[in-house]
C-alpha cells in the first residue's frame, strides 16, 4: 500500500479503494493504512458511495 496518495479519491476507482478494505470487506483503520487522518476521512467517503452504487459489496462472500 506504498501507492502515492491521490489530491482526490474517485469512487470508481474500485483497485485503490480495494486495498483499504479487509478481506471481509470492512474498512481498515488509518493506523493499519499509515495514511493521515484527513486522508482517511476521503477514503471512508468513497467507500461508502462505491457501495451505494454496487461498485463494491457491503459483506465480503
Amino acid at each position: 500500500m506504498q501507492n502515492p496518495m491521490p489530491l482526490y479519491v474517485n469512487y470508481k476507482d474500485i483497485a485503490y479503494l480495494k486495498q483499504f478494505l479487509t478481506p471481509h470487506a470492512r474498512v481498515q483503520g488509518k493506523r493499519r493504512t499509515k495514511v493521515p487522518a484527513f486522508q482517511q476521512r476521503k477514503i471512508d467517503e468513497a467507500i461508502k458511495r462505491a457501495r451505494f452504487m454496487a461498485l463494491l459489496p457491503y459483506v465480503a462472500e
